[in-house]
């Protein structure tokens, strides 16, 4: 049929893409913009066969072969299918099994099926020769791109490039269209600032006592830490102009852990390398830190230290019936994009409609910054769908744990406010 059909290994687009943009293959060295790199993709592939698109085949590694917020992303856009094959680590190296297989599979039964005229490879693996010349025999135009080399040698295989009926070129200027590396500013656009939600929580100043945490959520905070020459480290400036934002009223903060460690050395004493002074640890008390950000008391409420009002606040499963949850999964599959940020609000966007007692919202919101345990575990495994709080470099990703709670309170906050309002008029 005169359809195209584009192929893409992940592995090797962004690995060169990043050598070519950031001077080493490491993914996490740049940022994707994938609804572009797919269009332009899918334009390119049209102009240069002259044939209609049929589908682009994304095939990718990931560990467990559990989708990533980004495969979810891609896989959900029109004309899109993704193939995943493992990611193991091997000498502390990841490596990709079975996506070259995938690649050969799909390369063949493409071509014996006469389900295209022409296939665009996005490779330089040498293994997929044989599939590409068993396409050609087919009656199929094999046509190979390849990522500008870094080093202005070449990143393909020589025989892969030998057997294509035709090869092209992916420029740095197209590269630079929906790929930018994060530490070379001459690459391409600046980074786009954090949002000011999790620089608060990434970067907030320890209040001094539990009340004084208290106060802070209702009057402009204060700087907390000072550097011995007196003036403001540039960590606590940066988080006065996130928690102030755009109409100046303050945004409550939360201790990291690094702040919340200090508190276990005992008699008050003063932080390293900072005018604050720690307040000693309370006594049997347990620093929490998987789902609470404080010292929590023993024998209150549910032995958490949560009051019983909190200790009996729902859970999200149990205010779901069966035809929602089947929607959440719906909504999941084809809407949610796996951000961080993302996936807390949208949890406590159902945690607060489906409620039917708004005194449970009030109740909430007098234990931030401290997500009751119960719903916070429910939060961070509903996270853990899309492919969150896994190991990375093999250790837990903390940011992402930050900006999961982040858009937990950001959404309780403004039904909060939203209440309030209604109360008042």
């Amino acid at each position: 049929m005169d359809r195209c059909v584009v192929l893409v290994d992940a592995g090797y687009l962004l690995g060169a893409a990043a050598s070519l943009l950031a001077g080493e293959p490491a993914r996490s060295r740049i940022t994707v913009d994938h609804s572009t790199l797919i269009q332009g993709l899918r334009e390119r592939a049209e102009s240069e066969t002259q044939r209609p698109l049929l589908r682009i085949y994304w095939f990718d590694g990931a560990p467990d072969r559990v989708p990533q917020p980004e495969h979810r992303r891609l896989r959900v856009m029109p004309r899109v299918t993704v193939r995943l094959g493992a990611l193991t680590r091997s000498d502390g190296r990841w490596a990709q099994k079975g996506v070259d297989a995938a690649m050969h599979t799909e390369l063949t039964e493409l071509a014996r099926n006469r389900a295209c005229s022409d296939i665009v490879l996005v490779t330089g693996d040498g293994d997929l020769l044989p599939g590409l010349m068993s396409a050609k025999e087919h009656g199929v135009a094999v046509h190979l791109w390849a990522v500008q080399a870094a080093d202005g040698d070449y990143n393909q295989s020589e025989d892969l490039v030998a057997e294509a009926d035709e090869r092209r070129v992916l420029d740095r200027t197209w590269i630079t269209r929906a790929v930018r590396a994060k530490d070379l500013a001459g690459a391409c656009a600046p980074q786009p600032a954090d949002r000011p939600e999790i620089a608060a929580i990434l970067s907030a100043p320890l209040p001094e006592t539990a009340a004084a945490a208290a106060a802070a959520a209702n009057r402009q905070p204060e700087p907390a830490t000072t550097e011995r020459n007196g003036t403001r480290p540039a960590a606590v400036a940066a988080l006065t102009t996130a928690e102030r934002g755009a109409d100046g009223p303050a945004t409550r903060g939360v201790p990291t852990p690094k702040d919340l460690a200090g508190l276990g050395r005992g008699p008050a004493q003063q932080s390293a390398g900072t005018a604050q002074t720690v307040q000693p640890a309370t006594p049997n008390a347990t620093l929490r830190w998987s789902s609470d950000k404080g010292w929590v008391e023993r024998g209150a409420g549910n032995g958490l230290g949560e009051p019983p009002e909190t200790a009996c606040l729902p859970m999200l499963a149990q205010l779901t019936s069966a035809e929602q949850r089947w929607a959440d999964r719906e909504e999941d599959i084809t809407t949610v994009g796996g951000d961080p940020f993302e996936v807390g609000q949208v949890f406590a966007r159902r945690w607060a409609e489906r409620l039917t007692d708004s005194v449970h919202l009030q109740h909430l919101s007098t234990e931030y910054p401290r997500i009751p345990h119960r719903i916070d575990g429910e939060l961070l495994r509903y996270a853990a769908r899309f492919g969150l709080l896994a190991h990375k470099d093999d250790q837990i990703d903390e940011h992402d744990r930050y900006a999961i709670r982040a858009g937990f309170w950001r959404e309780i906050d403004a039904r909060t406010a939203a209440e309030h309002t209604q109360a008042g008029d």
